[in-house]
């Protein structure tokens, strides 16, 4: 899918990589949604000329690329309404809410998504239909189900229940043969499940190495659900790729997962976000699990960015749900700050983290010759203060502009 090439200039730039950003830059994306070139604004503007690209003015504006969001749901079904809601919708009906919810994604600024648990395998027709323009929606990387023993993490959710290492073998493959970019797994217990605690180991050591088998055999990524330590320190010791949530981690492990390169995905904001669960009828014992979480859930993503571990953001919440002012992806960020992150790892882990996290360096997550032309436009560079995240008021998705709250990205607007 082509469209005419664009170039946005007059800006500070952010590629994503660098220390420090580049004033009176412009990035140039191609009519195949790709970067031309990143440079200073004279130089932009010259290129965009010979090849006939529209030109757009930031006039003074941030440049920086779109976010890539490691933990979402689509479909997210907590308990209470939004798991009613799921669970009565039809195939039909499940793949429009989806599609609603990636919507609201993209025009939050986040260009692409790591979708770690759907129902139903919806998750893999949206993707198709988002890669041919049928539907708006940031770029989509799936696991496929959750896997879970029976009654485990996610069962009455996005899960696929198996038990014994063949029955985890064949779920595995069977998320493969669905089109799985990744493998999910909830080895412990979590906030959400009722008849569990976040401690609860859930698979046998025979199980974990089933799926870390096939899905290695089949060159995909495995990234596990888990709380507790010990079950963890398991996991890695089998060649776990990844941590979503990681409750109650230590320096230790933390130091070994350094040492592995064992990716992590703190997900902060769910052990904090008690307007949001209240704002969508979550019972109250799920609440108080997930605040009882958060003081020692914040010294596990402060352990990890003492050790080195490397960290993608995500956020579990909705991309693109209200919260403390702004939105679950921007506020999820600002927490990695709280915690100890500097802005830069923050931004490194909310944009090329991602992509490195799939093996897809360069591809998207940073302003690069040969990326894709997702950018977002803020008022301030995050760099400096991290709550400029909060001033974003354009996105140009492969080079097309999809949320212009200023009318400042349409061609002649600045004349």
């Amino acid at each position: 899918m082509s469209n005419r090439p664009l170039a946005v200039t007059d800006a500070t730039v952010w590629d994503g990589l660098a220390e420090e950003s580049r004033a009176d830059g412009g990035v140039l994306v191609g009519d195949d949604g790709r970067i031309v070139a990143v440079g200073g604004s004279t130089e932009i503007l010259e290129r965009a000329r010979e090849i006939g690209a529209d030109v757009v003015e930031a006039r003074g504006g941030v440049v920086v690329p779109g976010l890539v969001n490691g933990h979402v749901h689509l479909s997210l079904a907590l308990p209470g309404p939004m798991q009613d809601a799921i669970h009565g919708a039809d195939s039909a009906q499940l793949a429009l809410f989806m599609a609603g919810n990636a919507r609201e994604t993209l025009h939050a600024g986040v260009t692409t998504v790591r979708l770690v648990g759907e129902a139903r395998f919806a998750d893999m027709a949206l993707k198709k239909a988002i890669e041919v323009g049928a539907v708006p929606g940031p770029r989509i990387r799936t696991a496929g189900h959750a896997l879970c023993c029976t009654g485990g993490h996610g069962h009455d959710a996005d899960g696929q229940e198996a038990d014994g290492a063949d029955g985890f073998r064949r779920a595995t493959r069977e998320q493969l043969r669905a089109g799985a970019d990744l493998i999910k797994v909830c080895i412990s217990g979590g906030i959400a499940g009722e008849h569990e605690s976040i401690d609860t180991p859930q698979l046998t050591d025979d199980e974990m190495a089933a799926v870390l088998s096939t899905a290695h055999d089949w060159g995909r990524k495995v990234t596990a659900h888990a709380g507790p330590a010990p079950v963890i320190e398991r996991a890695v010791a089998l060649g776990l790729d990844a941590v979503e949530h990681g409750y109650e981690l230590t320096p230790e492990l933390c130091a070994l997962m350094a040492e592995r390169g064992v990716w992590y995905t703190p997900t902060i904001t769910v052990s904090r976000c008690e307007e949001f669960f209240l704002a969508n009828g979550v019972p109250r014992w799920m609440i108080d699990r997930a605040l009882g979480a958060g003081p020692r859930h914040w010294e596990s993503l402060q352990h990890a960015i003492a050790a080195g571990v490397p960290i993608s953001m995500g956020t579990d919440m909705p991309p693109h749900a209200a919260y403390d002012g702004t939105t679950a992806t921007v506020r999820e960020i600002e927490f990695m700050v709280d915690a100890g992150m500097t802005p830069l790892e923050a931004m490194r882990a909310s944009t090329s983290a991602g992509a490195a996290w799939m093996g897809e360096e360069g591809a998207y997550g940073a302003l690069v010759p040969g990326a894709a032309g997702d950018l977002i436009v803020l008022d301030a560079d995050p760099l400096a203060d991290i709550s400029a995240l909060r001033t974003l008021h354009g996105v140009v998705q492969a080079g097309r502009v999809v949320r212009d709250d200023r009318g400042t990205l349409r061609p002649g607007a600045a004349a």
